[in-house]
């Protein structure tokens, strides 16, 4: 039953064990509602027939200045799913996908659900080794993978059961050749390096599309896993969320209601410029545009500043997914005022944090605010979100999003009360079913009562808003005292000379820990003493980094994830 706003005013501590009380739904907009329709959900494969017959003419992807249609895409996923259960793949069995943003990473999912089997994603740039450990630990038997990554699938076959590699072209699906592919993107025509796979493994994509065979019909359930999202590589060993269709399939439900797009008529653009095998640009923007009969505007490469800002020059766009490092290069880029940004409707940042020094340089050059949201490849992911509808951007993640319930929690599990840190623990049908073949990791992060704890702290206002204070893990002890390294990270990042910055902690004999700063500068007359004294100004002794180490860059995830663990490692000079 859902709370009532009346009584949803009033934050409960709650006992241990206890549910909390809802007062974000006092906070939600007029017309959203407190729930969705869970058990009407469809499964992803249902979603993807209904969307490919009602906005069959429409742009599905949009990518070296192309269109790949919904009908199209219905026709080349129907031959492609014919083609993977000739191969052998059942209802269950996982597919891997290690692509970047091309138009066949559409065809693949939609491909792969139809056949009933389970989606792998894999990061393109991963080694060999990393490869070769996700794709044993999934027990995938077929890849579907760019040409240009084929030599580490090469070096990572040895020991993997794999049936068949299906091999990607940049511009496969959209009949794009050669120099248009090379003048569209130049990073992804590079050559390609030399492979060998084993005889007859390798089939490229187009030829597998020739298939004249029809899918076999698959009976799915919404209880059915649809993706194994592997998450925690850059923390220790990478796991495998269970997601189901019924997951993915609440997940997109709640966002489109959340976002109040529910009405399919209006063409949306959604710049996807986060990699697809991303659990937030998957559900935040492919399954969002499939669910809305929207388009993808694919950016293969973002890294590529000068083509991405090219191609925003060319679409009125509706809608944009990002991370702080990604808005912050945008913002800094000499041609970003040949974009125009008068059709976008809104702006979701995740990920981590996104910075108030960067947001409030993106609403001075776009008019619209950084909606910030919060979730996690166990959340499918959204779980927290600001209202679109905000007129600035707020520094927190805004509320839990409709079915969806929150807890604070402290180390015994105990509700804390509102305004108090403890760990944010969250309940709701986008919660994964657990980790694959890993029980043990599943009982650390599932509470009695079925929330997911989240090893993120949080702290929660009486009406229900949250705000992130940092992780668990990354949280930094000097002399007893806790240090947040979010809150340093966003002072060093108002002083106008610094590009961006990352605080973690090091060992100190004096202290325990230490704050240390990773910074690039903008400026390079900018000394570390003159950025250890904008940030006294601002935070209490402890605070302040005790060393400011300057860098080029700073070490990323593709998803544009500063990786601490790294800098931790790194030590100071």
């Amino acid at each position: 039953m859902q709370t009532s706003v009346m009584d949803s005013r009033a934050a409960a501590a709650g006992a241990p064990g206890e549910a909390p009380s809802a007062p974000w739904l006092g906070a939600y907009p007029p017309g959203i509602p407190g729930e969705i329709d869970v058990a009407g959900l469809p499964t992803l494969s249902d979603l993807f027939t209904a969307s490919v017959k009602a906005f069959g003419d429409r742009p599905a992807m949009t990518c070296f200045g192309s269109d790949l249609t919904y009908a199209e895409l219905g026709r080349q996923a129907r031959a492609l799913a014919a083609y993977l259960q000739g191969q052998g793949v059942a209802k269950g069995d996982r597919v891997a996908i290690m692509l970047p943003n091309v138009p066949a990473y559409a065809t693949a999912i939609v491909a792969i659900h139809w056949a009933g089997g389970v989606v792998v994603n894999v990061n393109p740039l991963y080694t060999a080794r990393e490869v070769a450990a996700q794709l044993a630990d999934a027990g995938a038997r077929v890849l579907i993978v760019l040409e240009n990554f084929a030599h580490t699938v090469a070096a990572a076959a040895d020991g993997l059961d794999l049936r068949r590699v299906i091999l990607v072209g940049p511009g496969d699906g959209l009949g794009v050749k050669g120099r248009a592919i090379t003048l569209a993107s130049r990073h992804i025509r590079k050559a390609v390096p030399p492979y060998r796979l084993a005889p007859g493994l390798a089939v490229r994509f187009e030829a597998a599309l020739k298939t004249k065979d029809a899918p076999r019909p698959v009976s799915v359930t919404p209880d059915d896993l649809a993706f194994l999202q592997y998450t925690g590589g850059t923390t220790g060993v990478a796991k495998g969320a269970m997601l189901t269709h019924r997951n993915v399939s609440a997940n997109v439900e709640q966002c489109v209601t959340w976002f109040g797009a529910t009405d399919t008529s209006l063409r949306r653009i959604a710049v996807t410029a986060l990699p697809l095998y991303h659990i937030f640009a998957l559900t935040a923007c492919f399954l969002f545009s499939v669910r809305t009969g929207g388009s993808c505007l694919l950016i293969p490469n973002p890294r590529d500043c000068d083509g991405f800002v090219k191609t925003l020059s060319r679409y009125r766009f509706t809608s944009m997914a990002g991370v702080n490092t990604l808005f912050n290069m945008l913002v800094n880029h000499p041609k970003i005022g040949t974009v125009d940004f008068s059709a976008l409707d809104f702006v979701i940042g995740g990920g981590t944090a996104v910075q108030r020094a960067v947001a409030d340089r993106w609403k001075a050059l776009t008019g619209r605010p950084i909606v910030e949201g919060y979730g996690l490849s166990e959340t499918s992911p959204v779980a927290c979100a600001n209202s679109h509808t905000i007129p600035d951007f707020t520094g927190t993640i805004g509320y839990p999003i409709p079915s969806t319930a929150a807890s604070v929690r402290d180390e015994e599990g105990r509700a804390v009360p509102p305004g108090e840190r403890g760990e944010l623990c969250i309940r709701g049908p986008q919660v994964m079913r657990g980790y694959w073949n890993r029980p043990d990791e599943t009982a650390k992060v599932m509470t009695e009562d079925g929330f997911f704890r989240t090893g993120d702290v949080a702290v929660m206002s009486a009406g229900g808003e949250v705000r992130i204070v940092d992780r668990l893990k990354d949280m930094i002890l000097v002399s007893g005292f806790n240090v947040y390294p979010n809150e340093v990270e966003e002072v060093l990042a108002t002083h106008p000379g610094v590009l961006e910055c990352a605080v973690v902690g090091n060992p100190s004999v004096e202290t325990g820990e230490m704050v240390v700063a990773h910074v690039v500068l903008k400026d390079p007359s900018i000394t570390p003493d003159a950025l250890r004294a904008h940030a006294r100004t601002q935070l209490t002794a402890y605070k302040v980094p005790r060393t400011v180490v300057l860098h080029d860059a700073l070490p990323k995830t593709n998803v544009g994830k500063v990786l601490r663990r790294v800098l931790r490692e790194e030590g100071t000079p």
